[in-house]
């Protein structure tokens, strides 16, 4: 779809200084603009490129005044980044405005829907499922029976919600991702086998939350598993059963999470954090990247390494890891003296 600089300027209440008429239907960084993209300048770093950029329109702060011939259209704006950001996210609405229920797709018996929603081909809606409006299922996904799901909700192609989840409004699951399959419970027996314990718990998802392509979350042995308002999962992370996750909390990709853990609201995780099940996660926690953690962690920690501890005990300490062989080498020369 194209778009006139007057169109975007006017979406972003901004001043065309240029060719009103100019058709953008893309959008690049400044440095790969190209004749019919959109780009930005908002960082002084980049300011060069505005002079070499064959972006046909460019979004610039109000305060910018050229100092050199452009060829580009500028659209002036209060803040360009925040202005951009805007505008991406305008573009994704349009984007994925379908509606419709397209063929082939099955709508078990007690499904019930609301307006504007977009099925996509190939997917599976089981019994007494409940929908809210301007959902948007994308192909392949299955919808487990007696699933509850929001307003505003978007299920990207090939997602899995298994039964009994509970899912809150404007929520985004990216594809691959699993919800409510079995939570990891097996018994030991006498003769070394394992006998599985069910899994009869369910998930529950509150409002505005996202979740990354190919995670997975474990329904409860009993009781919900609860991912609550506001939190952001990256891609590929692991939740266990009856796991519960604060608001506002975000955790990044290849994290895993183990059975009846506890975080608290606001914290950060970084990369590849293993926790162990069974602890309490405080509120505004920060745990850096390939951290394990073993215990648990009170309001506001700050901890890093595998056991985690105090980062800026980790810091310190890492000169001292860095210089070990040194550190020994003197140490074998004053044995020698």
């Amino acid at each position: 779809m194209k778009f006139t600089a007057a169109q975007i300027a006017g979406i972003l209440q901004g001043e065309v200084v240029g060719n009103p008429e100019a058709e953008v239907y893309k959008l690049v960084k400044i440095e790969e603009g190209t004749e019919g993209s959109l780009t930005f300048l908002a960082n002084p770093k980049y300011i060069n490129h505005i002079y070499s950029t064959q972006a046909t329109v460019t979004i610039v702060n109000n305060t910018f005044e050229p100092e050199q011939e452009i060829s580009t259209t500028l659209i002036k704006v209060e803040d360009a980044y925040k202005a951009f950001s805007q505008l991406l996210e305008y573009y994704n609405q349009v984007k994925l405005m379908k509606s419709g229920i397209e063929q082939p797709s099955v709508i078990s018996e007690g499904v019930t829907y609301g307006s504007d929603l977009y099925l996509g081909s190939f997917c599976y809606i089981g019994k007494n499922v409940v929908i809210g409006n301007n959902v948007k299922i994308y192909p392949n996904s299955f919808i487990g029976d007696n699933v509850t799901i929001g307003d505003g909700c978007v299920f990207f192609a090939g997602v899995r919600i298994y039964s009994e989840t509970v899912i809150g409004n404007n929520c985004t699951i990216h594809s691959g991702t699993i919800i409510g399959s079995d939570g990891f419970g097996f018994a030991p027996q006498e003769d070394g086998t394992y006998k599985k314990v069910p899994q009869i718990g369910n998930v529950i998802i509150e409002d505005d939350v996202e979740i990354g392509a190919c995670s997975t979350i474990d329904r409860a042995t009993l009781g919900s598993t609860i991912i609550r308002k506001g939190v952001k999962l990256d891609n590929h992370i692991q939740v266990a059963h009856n796991v519960e996750i604060g608001e506002n909390t975000v955790i990044a990709s290849q994290t895993g999470i183990a059975g009846s853990t506890k975080i608290g609201k606001n914290c950060m995780i970084g990369g590849q954090v293993g926790i162990v099940g069974h602890i309490t996660i405080g509120n505004n926690v920060k745990i850096q990247a390939q951290s394990g953690i073993g215990k648990s962690l009170g309001d506001g920690e700050v901890v890093q390494g595998s056991p985690a501890f105090n980062y800026g005990d980790y810091a310190k300490s890492f000169v001292h890891f860095r210089n070990l062989p040194k550190i020994v080498a003197d140490i074998e020369n004053l044995k020698k003296q």
